[in-house]
């Protein structure tokens, strides 16, 4: 039986071997890593998203406004969480730039 030189598996990549790679974001890839940041309320990774990556809306949890679509803003999540990372993860908030660096250490 002669073989078939075409994929066997369903969705395989459409790209051929010697096809140019898709051009890379460099935007993206810059803002895709997190920062650490230490504060009296614990260890924060604090991550950038640039106006033209934000299209959802969401409300910041320092001054209880919306964060429209097109605005730069932050992602942040704590670091030493007692429940894990992945509950850490799943409870990131988006803050207003501003917001999250006057934000108060109130106890």
């Amino acid at each position: 039986m002669p073989r078939s030189n075409r994929p066997s598996r369903p969705g395989s990549s459409a790209r051929g071997k010697w096809a140019p790679p898709p051009d890379i974001d460099l935007e993206r890839a810059r803002a895709g890593l997190p920062l650490r940041e230490s504060a009296p309320d614990g260890e924060w990774s604090v991550r950038r998203i640039t106006e033209r990556n934000a299209a959802k809306t969401y409300t910041c949890p320092g001054c209880n406004s919306a964060i429209v679509p097109g605005i730069a803003h932050l992602v942040v999540w704590r670091e030493d969480s007692l429940f894990g990372p992945e509950t850490a993860i799943a409870d990131r908030r988006h803050w207003h730039v501003r917001c999250w660096q006057t934000r108060s250490f109130r106890y």
